[in-house]
């Protein structure tokens, strides 16, 4: 069953209409966007169970939900590097 906007809302907090149609644009199921919540939760549990990286609709929700709450890693890499001192 395809997602429906209260889906997307119980499912991703603090998510804006943008986000939610992109979400359903998708066409993925209740299922695979709780597949992508748990890659992004912790991939290595998933990875060690021996479970394919994700991909397909799944990849596309991974996408968007990373945008809405990107880790602290991305934070720090995503920024302007400080000019050195000579």
């Amino acid at each position: 069953m395809q997602l429906t906007r209260e889906d997307v809302a119980k499912a991703v907090g603090g998510a804006d209409d943008v986000t939610i149609a992109q979400i359903i644009g998708t066409g993925a199921t209740v299922d695979e966007l709780a597949e992508a919540q748990a890659w992004l939760a912790n991939d290595e549990p998933m990875l060690n169970a021996g479970k394919p990286l994700a991909t397909g609709r799944v990849r596309e929700l991974v996408d968007i939900l990373s945008e809405l709450d990107p880790s602290e890693d991305e934070d720090e890499r995503g920024g302007i590097p400080a000019p050195e001192q000579t």
